[in-house]
């Protein structure tokens, strides 16, 4: 197998005398042309490789003659004089052009904001004493996003944007790290980042994204969300890194690092890599793996999951992770048979693709959610074929690619049995891998990212391909207004023309009301069943009975929630407490979790739920006892419960709880209803468990059953009334 190059080595071609000019902007972060400072600070990350990679990448098409990346000039001692060197040329039509604005020293991004017009001004007067005019102007993050609109209205050129990371979907993920809404106004001027977000969808005649998925996921919260106006184009791919097996794979040291774990290394490999966080799934892989003796005879393991001195130092959910991962491998005894490596070196990275490449092995990602899927394209362009989960990215790659398998990230029968076939199947295995080296050349290397490119730029700015953008409403509020809670089993399972009118309503109303299941079963079972009946995943997932917290794009988990019940909880005294209690018997493992335990319960044998609670209390345990369908008993931390987790969510998010309709059907349901929350009991309710709700006001009981009866509720309440969305969005 030939390694293929990076088109940024590549020689020039010829270009036409009068090519196009394209200004593109990144006004953050410390930018400079060689010895990136990669990772110094928040700032300086992936978007400034990617901006440094395109402006390269755009100078090779022959139809490009001229590529400028303006970004801010620094003059501070704390960091290189080169960010202060006015014009930085690269070479091939390529330049950096820095521009004053605010302040000389180094500032973070959220300190930028009100230099922006100073930036956008300055800017303007250095392109007007230029040559010549750009044809594109291309923007990057929201502060180049405001000022490329700006200049764009000021200079009547077309503007184009990529967003990286969005406003909307990153307060999510920091409200979920524990942070106060007010704080994070405060510290990351968030409204002003939304609204100039805002600003530049309404300005820009292309949104250029790495997925279809990030199009409706992450744009579709916006009011100026159009998708007539996005185009998938992905990153391109470093092909001089990443390439097939040399020969001397075998003789490095982290070769020699993985062997040492195993009894037969010269099998195949099967190799996962991530962060050791939960939404990884490494846990299915393993219990795939080790639950299936074929696949254990036919392979071997690698798991490569960060760097670590001691599990003990890390992160707590880091440590939960690779806890679980040693504790399956203790269970499966699968020593000999998994490598999990403490240790390796970012320059490792492609040298273990290569290694599992020369085994004959395959690449696995199982991960739950995977908006992109950059670690595909490099197993891809390491000759190794792919394993992946069904769930965003992989789906385009693979269909780009065809070097494999999609899985059910929550089916590991089915992730052994197509790992299996993969790996059983060598003729196949070599289409596999000549398919994945052919099909990142044509879609994932920079040089076909520039092709892309050119394809999608070339009618806007010859005017033959113009946007047209109905006339948009915005919404009085910044930020979700209104939320509808329900449970999962009792109400969204029994009819599915009642759930699919539901959903429909649902995402009409979407950029103003969070819709948010609340279920006692764990997140994995939750999101196995929900995919069984083709339940969109909401905004916010409440498992395992209140006591975890997640939130989309990507199932980030809310640790200060955890943080939160994790007061006075003993699970072991509560076990102990309840042992010898006749009628109870526990459940299940998979139904256990971290802060919630499980039991069936026999009522006609079992002290009543007062009685238990009376027990526990005797024994100075603080715990929350929910009993629900009369057979199933739920133990959890005092502060953890659906309907706390739904007022902890509607406090941090700033929705009042009168804004809140709450649907269940059975006592686990019953705190959510209560108070001032809007609340309906659907039609096939169990009644005797919610007969104390009969008398209070707020409560519809619905006749219709199952989605039904929300709708009825939604109806009865007029919920959407004051949340109107236009049919043109």
């Amino acid at each position: 197998m030939e390694s293929s190059k990076d088109v940024s080595h590549e020689p020039s071609k010829a270009k036409t005398p009068e090519g196009l000019y394209i200004l593109l902007i990144s006004v953050h972060g410390l930018i400079r042309g060689h010895n990136l400072e990669l990772g110094r600070d928040a700032d300086t990350g992936g978007q400034i490789k990617y901006v440094l990679e395109l402006a390269r990448a755009l100078s090779h098409r022959p139809e490009v003659a001229q590529v400028d990346l303006v970004t801010r000039k620094i003059d501070d001692p704390q960091v290189d004089s080169g960010y202060a060197q006015p014009i930085e040329e690269l070479g091939n039509g390529v330049r950096i052009i820095r521009i004053e604005a605010g302040p000389s020293e180094y500032i973070p991004k959220e300190e930028l904001w009100d230099y922006l017009e100073n930036f956008a001004d300055n800017t303007l007067s250095q392109l007007k004493s230029s040559k010549r005019m750009p044809d594109l102007i291309h923007s990057h993050y929201a502060d180049a996003g405001y000022t490329g609109c700006l200049i764009s209205h000021q200079l009547g050129i077309p503007l184009i944007h990529t967003g990286h990371s969005l406003g909307r979907v990153k307060r999510r993920r920091l409200l979920a790290a524990g942070l106060d809404a007010d704080v994070i106004e405060q510290r990351y001027k968030m409204s002003r980042r939304i609204e100039a977000e805002e600003q530049t969808l309404a300005t820009a005649e292309r949104v250029i994204t790495s997925t279809s998925q990030e199009i409706e996921e992450q744009y579709g919260l916006y009011d100026h969300y159009q998708p007539e106006q996005m185009r998938v184009i992905p990153p391109g791919t470093n092909l001089e890194q990443f390439h097939p097996p040399m020969g001397d794979e075998w003789h490095t040291d982290i070769a020699k690092e993985i062997q040492r774990f195993l009894g037969e290394p010269q099998k195949p490999i099967i190799l996962a890599l991530s962060r050791p966080d939960a939404r990884k799934n490494i846990a299915s892989l393993v219990m795939a793996y080790g639950g299936s003796e074929e696949l254990q005879a036919a392979a071997n393991l690698v798991i490569i999951a960060g760097n670590r001195e001691d599990i003990t130092d890390l992160d707590e959910g880091a440590q939960e992770v690779l806890t679980d991962l040693l504790l399956m491998i203790d269970r499966f005894d699968l020593y000999g048979r998994v490598a999990y490596p403490k240790h390796h070196s970012s320059k490792e990275v492609a040298l273990i693709y290569r290694l599992a490449a020369a085994s004959g092995g395959v690449f696995v990602n199982p991960a739950l959610t995977e908006p992109f899927g950059l670690t595909l394209i490099e197993a891809a362009a390491s000759g190794l074929p792919i394993v992946a989960t069904e769930d965003g990215g992989p789906r385009d790659i693979l269909s780009n690619c065809k070097n494999g398998l999609l899985i059910d990230p929550l089916d590991t029968e089915q992730i052994s049995s197509r790992l299996l076939s993969v790996l059983n199947d060598w003729e196949g295995w070599q289409e596999r891998s000549s398919n994945g080296l052919q099909g990142v050349r044509e879609h994932y290397s920079w040089e076909a990212h520039a092709a892309r490119y050119i394809e999608v730029v070339r009618p806007i700015i010859d005017k033959t391909e113009v946007l047209v953008r109905p006339p948009k409403i915005r919404r009085p509020m910044l930020y979700h207004d209104r939320a509808i809670f329900s449970d999962l089993d009792q109400n969204l399972l029994g009819d599915t023309q009642s759930l699919a009118k539901l959903v429909k309503r649902l995402r009409d109303n979407r950029k103003c009301a969070t819709f948010g299941i609340a279920s006692g079963r764990r997140l994995d079972s939750a999101l196995r069943i929900m995919k069984q009946y083709n339940i969109p995943e909401p905004d916010v997932l409440i498992t395992s009975g209140g006591t975890k917290i997640h939130y989309q794009p990507d199932l980030t988990e809310d640790k200060n929630w955890e943080k939160h019940i994790d007061y006075q909880w003993n699970p072991n005294s509560v076990k102990r407490a309840l042992a010898d209690l006749p009628g109870l018997n526990l459940q299940e493992k998979q139904e256990q979790s971290k802060f919630k335990i499980s039991y069936y319960i026999d009522p006609s044998k079992a002290p009543s739920l007062e009685e238990i609670n009376k027990i526990l209390h005797q024994q100075e345990l603080s715990v929350n006892a929910i009993l629900s369908f009369g057979q199933y008993l739920d133990i959890l931390p005092i502060r953890a419960s659906k309907g706390l987790a739904l007022r902890y969510f509607a406090s941090r998010w700033n929705i009042p709880l009168e804004h809140v309709l709450a649907a269940g059907g059975s006592g686990a349901d019953e705190d959510m209803m209560r108070g001032n929350t809007l609340a309906v009991v659907v039609g096939n309710r169990h009644d005797e468990e919610l007969s104390q709700l009969i008398e209070l006001d707020r409560i519809y009981y619905a006749r219709a059953q199952y989605a039904g009866g929300i709708l009825e509720a939604l109806d009865y309440y007029r919920f959407f009334d004051k949340c109107t969305i236009p049919e043109d969005t």
